[in-house]
């Protein structure tokens, strides 16, 4: 933060923060029309109020935690560089704020809203940030001992591993916790389909995501200066690529066909700095498969109720961008190089360990204490039953 930064470098990285938060209407409509009709309110108010709960524990524990910037003690940062540290900050909470919103999209439909804001909070402001400060500010030394030992530190450019696998294995353990919705699995074997409540906000959802992903990726240079546009023509081709490999996998499903560009740009966020167009193009089209995969291996076969599947999208389509980038980013693959696959190896799993742990830890206190599931009134009555009392009339509040 003492290197010079200009009023440009400034509204630069605002520019990205801004994409990046719109991301979360993203977010929002692709739950939105994924779920059930019933739990529509609850999917957009949800999404706002972690991003409110996430903003609140960033900027008071998890960003001191990463970066060993504490804005009450460092008066000077609020105006040095035209308030460039403050935009930073901005910027990092827009990613931090993304792993609740994935952890939303699993346990969507039967989560108690306020014991998920207390883990928000706890994920937002301690656990995450121990890994972000690790990968990305080099805490406690690690990203040394993988370059003494292999040549080169864990690369992860844009997130892959640090915000969407951190994020897809955070909720695995809060989708197992909290089990399948009721009706979903029979005992006699038959699973229960319950399709998307609205094919045009779901495909709402992805085209804002794949827009801001845009300044999720490009903008992660935190610099004009560092600016690259190998950066975007790689995103662009990972989400081709994803896209075409899931729409032909999942046999032309809506639900596949816009998940797959954000497999795609998920697995490309690592090395989308490294990587040539054509090894974007197959990290987005593998991904895109693993996706349509694992999304129904998920489902069907593990009988896992993940309602938006952000274990297989996140969680194992972030770990292959992982390794992608230690593949693909190798010069022999027309790669730009630096970059070692044993090191992407190790850094791709201890970001699993961590978030796995960390998930488990918080969601299992969680369950024990004041339990994650709604009661089955409001399961099936529509888990935001408690928001529409808020605005109902006596009239319709007699008729419940």
């Amino acid at each position: 933060m003492d290197n010079l930064k200009t009023g440009a470098d400034t509204l630069f990285l605002l520019l990205g923060a801004t994409m990046v938060f719109a991301m979360h209407a993203g977010f929002a409509f692709l739950e939105l029309g994924t779920v059930r009709r019933k739990n529509q309110v609850n999917a957009l108010v949800k999404i706002l109020v972690d991003f409110s709960v996430s903003t609140l524990a960033y900027f008071f524990i998890g960003y001191t935690i990463a970066y060993g910037v504490q804005f009450f003690a460092r008066a000077d940062l609020l105006a040095a560089h035209n308030g460039y540290a403050l935009v930073r900050f901005f910027f990092l909470l827009t990613f931090a704020a993304a792993i609740p919103a994935i952890v939303s999209g699993g346990i969507a439909e039967r989560s108690k809203f306020n014991p998920q804001l207390f883990a928000t909070f706890v994920i937002v402001g301690f656990i995450y940030p121990f890994f972000e400060g690790i990968a990305w500010n080099d805490r406690f030394g690690l990203q040394d001992g993988l370059t003494r030992m292999f040549g080169a530190p864990f690369h992860d450019f844009a997130g892959s591993v640090v915000v969407h696998a951190f994020g897809g294995w955070v909720a695995l353990p809060a989708v197992l916790l909290l089990g399948a919705r009721h009706g979903r699995y029979h005992r006699d074997g038959r699973v229960v389909a319950h399709p998307p409540s609205s094919i045009p906000f779901l495909a709402l959802g992805a085209w804002v995501l794949a827009v801001g992903w845009f300044g999720f990726n490009v903008m992660s240079a935190q610099t004009l200066d560092k600016i690259s546009g190998l950066v975007a023509v790689n995103s662009l081709m990972a989400m081709v690529g994803g896209t075409l490999a899931a729409w032909a996998a999942g046999r032309n499903d809506p639900g596949f066909t816009y998940n797959g560009p954000l497999a795609g740009l998920v697995a490309v966020c690592a090395g989308s700095d490294v990587m040539h167009p054509l090894g974007a193009l197959v990290t987005g089209a593998i991904a895109g498969v693993l996706f349509v995969t694992m999304f129904t291996c998920v489902q069907n076969r593990w009988r896992i109720d993940d309602v938006l599947g952000v274990w297989p999208l996140h969680g194992l389509c972030g770990a292959w961008g992982g390794l992608a980038a230690g593949i693909f980013g190798l010069p022999a693959l027309g790669g730009v190089g630096g970059v070692s696959f044993a090191s992407q190896l190790v850094g791709t799993l201890g970001g699993i360990v961590v978030a796995t742990l960390g998930g488990t830890l918080v969601y299992g206190v969680l369950r024990v204490t004041v339990g994650l599931r709604i009661d089955l009134e409001e399961e099936y009555n529509g888990a935001d039953l408690s928001i529409h009392r808020i605005s109902a009339t006596p009239e319709q509040e007699s008729a419940r």
